[in-house]
């Protein structure tokens, strides 16, 4: 027995989705959310803050840690005081107007933290000490 030709000629016509604008779309929202993201910076240690009654939202480019020993983390590293200088050299060659936050332990050797800040001025960088709001 033959086969009867479907009713609905398809006209032999391959239709073909073009998937170029989509892809450029994509990498184009992708862009755009890898620019616009916020990386959260991190001193590389716990740090337990003293409370403060006023609160002021800041975005540091720098990030200096004290810890309970009195260690000062930069960048998730401990450095001594004498090589602190150079490593914030090297941060202010990455960003010249970048500004600093202290992050020091509330078990921390106040004069440490007093001795980061007094550096950090002499260099003409911008410095906050950070606290915590209960």
């Amino acid at each position: 027995m033959a086969r009867r030709g479907s009713r609905v000629s398809s006209g032999g016509e391959d239709v073909e989705l073009d998937m170029t604008p989509m892809l450029d779309v994509v990498f184009i929202l992708l862009i755009f959310f890898i620019v616009t993201s916020v990386f959260i910076k991190e001193p590389g240690t716990t740090i337990f803050r003293p409370d403060a009654i006023t609160e002021e939202d800041q975005n540091p480019s720098m990030l200096i840690g004290v810890s309970a020993e009195s260690e000062i983390w930069v960048n998730r590293r401990v450095y001594q005081m004498v090589e602190l200088r150079g490593v914030i050299e090297q941060l202010l060659q990455e960003n010249p107007k970048g500004k600093a936050m202290i992050q020091g332990d509330e078990d921390a050797d106040i004069g440490v933290i007093l001795d980061v800040q007094e550096l950090l001025t002499e260099m003409d960088v911008d410095v906050k000490i950070s606290t915590f709001q209960p």
